[in-house]
């Protein structure tokens, strides 16, 4: 990244304004990289110049100076609108990417207003969060030693790839590639099927008549578990809804386990219900190791 490169994010949520701050808090401002910011409620660009998010708040996507990236950081159902928002500059980019985390309903959206898949698209997701959201959310350190998920389509030009892929990697993200199903497979499984066993969880103790009484008693297992229930509901009824079909898939799974175990308790099958549990810690232990090492690395 010699040449100067304008990047332009469009929409400063969470991860949006913790990439720009990342880009800035990195040092790439020095060479040459300018991030510019756009988000629809009106004042949040200017607060995220002021928070050192950005470098220019844009206030119409109409009146632009010459942009090389694009950033979607917008949720999934908002990504036809942006596409139509950006249509003439999409000839000129270097690349445009996004951070969804259903990468088939993306680039399905794509595809229907374009009529194509542009060769500067390259679908991605970062594996990071926070339950905080907003432009005062943004931390600088978000992605670093997370994992960022690129899903290059046979249509994304090489170079476009590897821009992406350098614009991750010089704020700490680890980036690997995988096809945009088993994105979805995967994250179904590892994400969504968590976020909404929590939100089932905590509705139904919250409509117990004593629920009160039950959350004033709950220790740090509830705490953990139910953490990611405070997460945006408007993001995540985005994200049933756009991958379907892998969450139904994976649900269903669990539903039929979890029938085993009732039946496991019911019937005094305390076989059955160590064997379980021994295999479940031996995997997270596993998955602890992982996370470990990565952190090391």
């Amino acid at each position: 990244m010699t040449q100067p490169l304008n990047i332009l994010i469009i929409g400063l949520g969470l991860i949006g304004a913790s990439f720009g701050k990342a880009i800035r808090h990195q040092g790439l401002a020095e060479r040459s990289v300018f991030v510019l910011g756009y988000d629809r409620s009106q004042g949040v660009a200017e607060q995220a110049v002021a928070l050192g998010v950005l470098d220019q708040a844009v206030s119409d996507l109409a009146w632009l100076p010459k942009i090389d990236v694009v950033v979607m950081a917008v949720p999934v159902m908002a990504i036809g609108t942006v596409i139509d928002d950006i249509r003439p500059l999409l000839g000129s980019l270097q690349a445009l990417t996004d951070v969804g985390s259903v990468k088939g309903q993306v680039v399905r959206t794509v595809r229907e207003r374009l009529g194509t898949l542009p060769a500067c698209f390259v679908p991605g997701h970062p594996i990071a969060g926070a339950e905080q959201s907003g432009v005062t959310a943004a931390k600088a350190d978000l992605f670093e030693h997370h994992m960022h998920i690129l899903t290059p389509l046979p249509e994304s030009d090489p170079a476009a790839v590897q821009l992406i892929t350098q614009l991750w990697q010089a704020i700490g993200a680890d980036v690997v590639e995988m096809s945009v199903e088993r994105h979805d497979e995967v994250l179904a499984a590892t994400s969504h099927l968590p976020h909404l066993l929590a939100f089932s969880l905590v509705d139904t103790l919250a409509r117990e008549s004593e629920n009160r009484e039950i959350f004033k008693y709950a220790a740090g297992g509830f705490r953990d578990f139910s953490r990611i229930a405070a997460s945006d509901p408007t993001m995540w009824h985005d994200i049933f809804l756009s991958n379907k079909d892998a969450t139904l898939k994976v649900l269903r799974r669990f539903q039929a386990d979890l029938t085993i175990l009732e039946q496991a308790i019911e019937h005094d099958d305390g076989d059955l219900l160590q064997t379980v549990f021994t295999r479940a810690k031996s995997a997270r232990d596993q998955f602890t190791q992982m996370l470990a090492e990565r952190q090391k690395n």
